[in-house]
Formats: structure tokens, sequence, C-alpha cells
């Protein structure tokens, strides 16, 4: 008989620090690591196609790291490491062979099905086999699959090397969004079952290819059973919350309560229980061994951030009510079209509604909490303007107008 683990009990203020150094904010990262160890830290990075001041899967480690180069993001991302040429010729070969098979370098990353369409690093591949089981036995969208198309996808990813679905033979039918060809239909099928792999985006159209080229063959055949799957993915998820309820991990890669329910005994978890919570809660062991203290960054939040992109678990930590308007009618919008919460010594301090005009960062909209705000506020919009190559800061509406004439003369002193 094993005994069970010790309980632990967190103050509320003591979950937040955890849940901020966990997500890479509480403490710097590792610079030296990079992108590429953020996107490991976090397990998933989510993709998007909102693009304001860059796309959401840009914000993440800019938000963590600060002003990276954008194209040096996207290399990290996608760019696997160069590889020397084979000093040997290439034999020839059968025409049914994979050509680019012998020199193609393996991905860091790829794209799939996550807390949503999720950049995730190569190494968890095998742990997604449950969700590519689960798409292979399940009904289909109403798309047509025309005979023989999913055939000939395969063949020509197999003879031609990682193709876009336009270049595969086109991606719609029609000019509208939802009318895929059957090319498309048959890729994202070959997607979801895990024949195919996104490998890239170019110009925000997936770039696929097949799995048995694009993921290492360590990995490819680790088709581990739906609890292993389970187990790492719940793990990895507390990792990477460092604390939360079974709603919280259950919803960082969207799994289901009763699969959380099914392994977190024996996950790596610890049970603890969180002032003001009112809901059982697991930890990562790690997190708890040294109390969570380190230098706080300030920076503009992606709405799709890890660390706020569950709506009730930030109310609960931050005591902050965020949602992302782009998609609600604009005379019902309160904060803007893609309002970024303002983190700021620990804390979500304010929102900011962002555009671009030329060499200018608009701040469309300006939410503050109170006067203490506007020196965190002035910051973050500075560095963001400074990442996204804008000289100029302008501020349009504010919800307390008697805060404006602070925040514009922070702002003026450091653009002096």
């Amino acid at each position: 008989m094993t005994s069970s683990p010790p309980h632990t009990n967190l103050s509320a203020d003591e979950a937040r620090r955890i849940a901020l150094r966990a997500q890479g904010f509480l403490t710097t990262p590792n610079r030296k690591a990079g992108v590429r160890g953020i996107l490991r830290h976090l397990g998933a990075v989510q993709l998007d196609t909102i693009s304001v001041l860059a796309r959401s899967h840009e914000l993440i480690p800019y938000a963590r790291l600060g002003a990276i180069p954008r194209k040096k993001i996207e290399d990290a991302y996608w760019n696997p490491a160069p590889t020397t040429p084979p000093t040997t010729p290439t034999p020839t070969l059968d025409p049914n062979q994979n050509p680019h098979a012998s020199s193609h370098p393996h991905p860091h990353a790829f794209e799939y099905w996550s807390h949503a369409a999720c950049i995730l690093p190569v190494e968890e591949w095998p742990h997604f086999a449950f969700r590519r089981r689960a798409y292979r036995s399940r009904p289909h969208w109403n798309h047509d699959l025309p005979p023989g198309t999913y055939e000939q996808v395969i063949k020509q990813l197999r003879t031609q090397g990682p193709l876009t679905a336009t270049e595969l033979g086109g991606a719609k039918r029609t000019s509208d969004w939802w009318d895929w060809s059957g090319t498309k239909v048959a890729v994202e099928r070959a997607l979801m079952y895990g024949e195919v792999v996104c490998v890239e985006r170019r110009g925000w159209k997936r770039v696929y290819d097949l799995a048995e080229r694009a993921i290492p063959d360590t990995l490819l055949h680790d088709e581990l059973d739906d609890a292993e799957c389970l187990r790492r993915l719940v793990r990895l998820a507390g990792q990477s919350l460092g604390v939360g309820t079974r709603a919280d991990i259950a919803d960082y890669h969207r799994l289901k309560a009763e699969q959380v329910d099914a392994v977190i005994a024996d996950s790596g978890l610890v049970p603890v229980t969180v002032e003001g919570w009112g809901k059982p809660a697991w930890a990562d062991p790690a997190a708890l061994e040294t109390p969570a203290r380190g230098r706080h960054r300030t920076t503009l939040l992606s709405p799709f951030d890890s660390l706020i992109w569950e709506r009730a678990r930030t109310e609960r930590i931050f005591g902050f009510t965020h949602r992302l308007e782009a998609y609600v009618p604009k005379p019902k919008r309160v904060y803007g079209y893609f309002a970024m919460p303002v983190l700021a010594g620990g804390h979500l301090v304010g929102r900011v509604d962002p555009a671009r005009e030329g060499n200018t960062l608009v701040a469309r909209q300006v939410t503050l909490n109170g006067p203490k705000a506007v020196p965190a506020v002035a910051q973050a919009l500075l560095e963001a303007a400074s990442w996204v190559n804008c000289t100029n800061v302008r501020v349009e509406r504010m919800d307390a107008p008697d805060l404006r004439t602070p925040l514009t003369r922070e702002l003026a002193q450091s653009l002096a």
C-alpha cells in the first residue's frame, strides 16, 4: 500500500507567483534557449489569424524575452538546424520512393490541435497519438472527399516535397472561406490522422509534409497508448501552469475532465489547496520546492497567451475579467477589437487596444486600473512600439480621461 502525497496549502498570492514563474514571467528564462526554449517551457503556443502588432505566436516569446526580431522568432519555430550536405553521390531512387527522405532535416516544431491550433515541440509528437487515433475513428465534418483525392495528395507530397494546399491543387472551390476543395479536405484529414504534418506557416498558409519525412523515426514510430499520452499531457499542463484546478489542466491541451481524472493520480502532480479557489487543485512538485521570486516582466499580452487564455482561471488568479472582442459587433465592444492586457509587477494593471498607422503605434483605447498603472502601461507601449519599428505612440480613447495627461506626458518624456 502506497501512502498518499502530502497536501500543501497555498495562499492566493503564492499560487499567482507560481503561475507566473511557470509561464516564464517571474524570472526571465534562459535567453540562450530563446524562442525554442520558450516553446518547450510552455508546451504549446497558440496560433491565430488575427495580426495587430504581430500574430499571437510571435507575441508569446516577445512577452517573455523582449524585442526579439520577428523573423528570428519565425525561424526559431520552423527552420531546422542546418545540415551538412552529403559528400557521396545520391543514388538513383525508385519513383515510388521518397526522394527527399535522406537529406531532409527534421523541424523543431509541428502544428497540431492542442489548446487550439498550436505550435508544439516536435518531441511531443508521440503524446498526441491518442488524438490522432480519435480522429481516425470519428465521423468527419460535412466536406466532400472525391474518390482517390486522399491518395493523390499523399503521392504528391511524397514526390514533390513540402507543399501548401494551393500548390497541391487549390484550397477552395469558391471564394467562401468554408468551401474547401477536395484537395484541402484530403490534406487536412491526413493532418488530423497524423499521416501528414504541418511543418511551417508560409504567408499564413500551412505547409504540409509527410510525417514519415518530417518526424524523426525515434518519435514517429513510438505509438504510446492513450493512458501514457494523457499522463504526459496532464503532467506537462501542470508544469506549464505551475498550479491549476482540474478544469485548468484539462483546458491546457483541451482534454476531457474524465481523461484528466483517469490519470492525474499517476501524473506526478501533487494535490494542493489554494486560498479562495474553492476547488481542488494540483501543482507541479518542482514548483513547490522553492519560493517563486524574481524580476517581473512588464509587457502587453496577447489574448491567446497561455497565461490568460482561460477566462475563469484569469479571473481567479488575477481578479481580472477579460475576453477577446474581435468577434463582438463593434457597437457592443467594451475594451476594443484586440485589447491586450498589461502585465506589470505580477499583476494585470490595465489593457490596451493597439493598432499601427505607418510608423505610429496607436492605442485606440486604454483602460487603466488607477493612476499607479500609468508608468507600466507607458513602458509596455514604448517597448511594443520599438519592437514593431514604430517611432511614435499616439493615445486615442481612455476610460479615465483624467489619466490621459499623465500617460501622454510619460510617453513624451521617453520618446523625446
